[in-house]
């Protein structure tokens, strides 16, 4: 018994890997159980327990005919998730603006050419997708820019925190776009300040930016 179950919490970290480090992305279908079972060196009932050990930590769930599909990237997201699921925009707002001004402070610092050219080109996404009018396209590369700042900041507690809230957030981005507060921001004077590695002024532009949108709340 105990090897079995070793076997078991030992698929169960491996399959863990692949979600939290993004091979596996949100949304997407992890592959079916006879791949899984190939790709483990597992049995079928190994592979089945340990899947079944995700669907009730909330990484990911099944869909009755189409498959298994990944819900977050780690269980403190998930638990996060329910804690403010019934958060005003208001708050979430607040709590954005409490780390992004620091993320971009730090990203001034910190951004490297290779990161500038990232950000440059995150925010020419989401200009096109708001262009094209379309909100899901919108409020991903919204999402995404942000989270590339998160990340040129170079603090992984910070990234953590930030990543663990990323359902809220993005809720909040499409709220906002929705209800047009502040939508039309191109994050054109962020993103410049940020490449030009004025702490200051990013944190600042970052500041005025999410305080509209409390002002607005």
């Amino acid at each position: 018994m105990a090897r079995r179950t070793g076997l078991i919490d030992t698929a169960v970290e491996a399959l863990r890997s692949r979600i939290s480090s993004g091979e596996w992305a949100v949304g997407s279908r992890i592959p079916p159980e006879p791949a899984l079972v190939e790709l483990l060196g597992v049995g079928r009932n190994t592979v089945r327990e340990a899947v079944q050990s995700l669907v009730h930590a909330g990484l990911v769930e099944r869909r009755q005919g189409s498959g298994t599909y990944v819900l977050s990237r780690s269980e403190m997201a998930v638990t996060m998730g329910r804690q403010i699921a019934d958060a005003r925009q208001r708050d979430v707002v607040s709590v954005r603006r409490a780390l992004e001004m620091e993320a971009a402070r730090l990203a001034a610092r910190r951004r490297t050419a290779t990161d500038a050219s990232d950000l440059l080109a995150k925010r020419d996404a989401r200009a096109h997708a708001y262009e094209g009018g379309d909100l899901d396209a919108m409020v991903a590369t919204d999402l995404e820019l942000h989270r590339s700042i998160v990340r040129t900041s170079g603090n992984p507690v910070l990234q953590s925190l930030y990543d663990n809230l990323l359902e809220a957030i993005g809720d909040n981005i499409r709220f906002n776009f929705v209800t047009d507060s502040h939508a039309d921001d191109a994050h054109d004077s962020l993103v410049e300040a940020i490449v030009a590695g004025n702490p200051e002024r990013a944190a600042t532009e970052t500041s005025a930016y999410l305080s509209g949108l409390l002002e607005d709340a």
